[in-house]
């Protein structure tokens, strides 16, 4: 895993000026790769690299030339089928200066140009230098597990695996993408391409860029077909993507460095340290966090993780993380350049930390929700249709009408509050509907939510939110629910929950790899009928058969809990004064983005237990975060 930076720009016509930018860019990040930096310059072009060492330790440093030492790339992340191109390329004449699987990636593209991003299995971000032909040929892996960042001005191209490293020039406007904005306080992220910046964008999974002579090009090389094959047997399913999975935590598990797991005692990770016990013949080094709380309804998964860690006797460390607002929320805005405000990234943050301290690689059961249906809003998707068929006055004028005055916490956690964005979101039409249920902000602020005065956010709200509905519009999906599979496998899972593991992990110097998103599970998890992965609103059915021998049963029984922090307590307890300063009127008129009197009802209705505003609170307190680290 590394860090990886790029410069083509005419007009600087000193090569010190040169060097001295990409050195400046480079370094901005060193702590994806604080092994090991290499450079290469020629005229316009200046390249850089932050290594983390993972795979051929001695002879793998960046950047990587071809014999005729007219190309070369600087690459982030990891092929796990490099060892059988390497053997193919072999045969075809290409030799090897290195063990590494960069350099693979290099005579591939030699050998098939562009058409080499079919032949890899991994995750990655590259940029290879074809000199003779001018042109920098940069690409992503399909499902977005490395980022890569870029902007283009005129004859300027510059690009990164972190924003921070594009805003050291001190030429690159920052003014704020509206649309983005909106995005944000709608999803809690900005979704591809888009950033916070206008002038800075994503290259998003699945594409690769050229630029040549000026000229950007974009090109999608890879996108997911949901293909039922309902004439496959539930058994057959079964033994097929478990004879997938076990194959890509296999190929995972190459290093050259120490290596453990993610456990949160939830099915997906606890599957993926049961598969690597099996396979490994030390004991599995595995990592949990907790919370420090006391609220009904409310429990962490840890003594879950204990059952699993007990029965393959691994090397087992917890952590308890007890918030401190005193520069715990500057770091992690730190890692993300952007606002971002997930729930997780306080307990990703730690779990991170925790696993540096005795490894270099972890593995994590990120992806499983996705592809085998884990999440509640899947279930409460489906219930909508049976909801429907309830008479319109009952739904629109009883319903309604009870769950609204509803105290939040009244049945315990987050019941109250999901059982309104139900009922405020169900007899929407299906695309519409699945927006309702994954947007962090009620109508009733949203509208009134930016200031009248600073932009045009209506009509970026309007943009956003038209993003959003063109993946479940145009899936390669015929059923509602496969639609729903397919959006969330293009922005939630890239956007946010990658985006969270990979920032946060890198933070700390740590590769986390991911099994369950090996591209060739994805494909085929999107042949499994969606009625086996959600049986009789069951989520998970198939996943949860397919483990039952491997897991213990009260980690397949209990609730699922995923992996956030009781925010909501959190934000009434130890980081209320935190809040209540950082969201002040004061505080927010440095820019004057939000109406403060909608500001003030979403803290009221939250302190007061009206609307569970945790998730919109803590973007708010993200975002004027970030403003003031980046913008002030």
């Amino acid at each position: 895993m590394c860090g990886i930076a790029g410069i083509f720009d005419p007009s600087i016509g000193s090569h010190n000026l040169l060097t001295a930018h990409i050195e400046k860019m480079t370094s901005r990040l060193s702590h994806r790769g604080p092994d090991d930096t290499g450079f290469h310059i020629d005229r316009h072009l200046a390249l850089g690299h932050q290594r983390l060492s993972i795979i051929d330790l001695t002879t793998g440093h960046q950047p990587i030339f071809n014999e005729a030492k007219d190309k070369c790339i600087i690459f982030n992340g990891e092929i796990y089928n490099y060892r059988e191109l390497k053997a193919e390329l072999l045969t075809s004449g290409y030799s090897f200066s290195t063990n590494s699987d960069t350099e693979t990636i290099l005579h591939a593209y030699e050998e098939w140009g562009v058409e080499c991003l079919s032949r890899l299995t991994g995750m990655f971000a590259f940029c290879i230098w074809d000199q003779r032909a001018e042109t920098l040929f940069l690409a992503r892996d399909r499902l977005g597990e490395k980022p890569l960042f870029y902007t283009h001005q005129g004859h300027r191209f510059l690009f990164a695996s972190e924003m921070k490293s594009l805003l050291v020039d001190s030429r690159l406007d920052r003014t704020i993408d509206e649309e983005a904005l909106a995005s944000y306080f709608l999803f809690s992220y900005i979704p591809a391409p888009l950033t916070i910046y206008k002038n800075i964008r994503k290259l998003p999974p699945g594409h690769y860029a050229l630029f040549r002579k000026s000229e950007l090009t974009i090109n999608q090389y890879w996108d997911v077909a949901f293909t039922p094959n309902r004439k496959r047997k539930e058994k057959d399913c079964i033994r097929d993507f478990m004879d997938l999975l076990s194959g890509s935590v296999q190929g995972q598990l190459i290093s050259d460095v120490p290596l453990g797991a993610f456990l949160s005692g939830g099915i997906d990770s606890s599957t993926v340290v049961a598969l690597m016990s099996q396979k490994s013949e030390e004991a599995t080094k595995t990592f949990t966090i907790g919370f420090r709380c006391n609220v009904e309804g409310y429990e962490d998964e840890r003594r879950y993780a204990r059952l699993v860690a007990e029965r393959y006797r691994t090397n087992h460390n917890e952590y308890v993380v007890i918030p401190n607002a005193d520069g715990l929320i500057a770091k992690i805005v730190e890692a993300f350049d952007e606002p971002f405000a997930d729930d997780s990234t306080i307990p990703s943050y730690f779990v991170c930390q925790l696993a540096r301290k005795n490894v270099t690689v972890a593995l994590s059961g990120l992806g499983g929700d996705e592809a085998f249906a884990g999440y509640s809003r899947y279930v409460g998707y489906q219930l909508s249709h049976i909801y429907n068929m309830l008479p319109t006055v009952l739904r629109e004028k009883v319903m309604k009408r009870l769950v609204e005055p509803v105290p939040e916490g009244f049945l315990g956690a987050y019941k109250v509050n999901h059982l309104k964005r139900f009922v405020r979101s169900a007899a929407l039409e299906n695309a519409q509907r699945y927006v309702g249920f994954v947007s962090k902000m009620p109508d009733r602020y949203l509208f009134s939510f930016f200031s009248p005065t600073r932009g045009r956010y209506m009509e970026a709200i309007e943009a956003a939110r038209s993003r959003f509905l063109k993946y479940l519009e145009s899936a390669q999906a015929d059923e509602p629910l496969n639609r729903v599979f397919y959006c969330d496998i293009k922005t939630y899972l890239p956007d946010d929950i990658l985006t969270c593991t990979d920032r946060l992990s890198m933070h700390h110097s740590l590769e986390v790899r991911v099994p369950f998103l090996d591209h060739k599970l994805i494909e085929y998890s999107a042949t499994i009928p969606p009625e086996m992965k959600l049986k009789l609103l069951q989520h998970k059915h198939l996943l949860k058969k397919a483990v039952a021998d491997l897991l213990p049963r009260p980690v397949l029984q209990h609730r699922k809990q995923g992996f956030v922090g009781p925010t909501e307590l959190w934000l009434k307890g130890e980081l209320r004064a935190f809040t209540l300063e950082k969201l002040s009127e004061k505080n927010l008129s440095k820019h004057g983005l939000f109406d403060h009197q909608t500001i003030t009802n979403i803290l009221e209705d939250h302190y007061g237990d009206k609307e569970s505003n945790d998730t919109l609170i803590w973007a708010l307190l993200i975002f004027q975060t970030w403003f003031d680290q980046y913008m002030n």
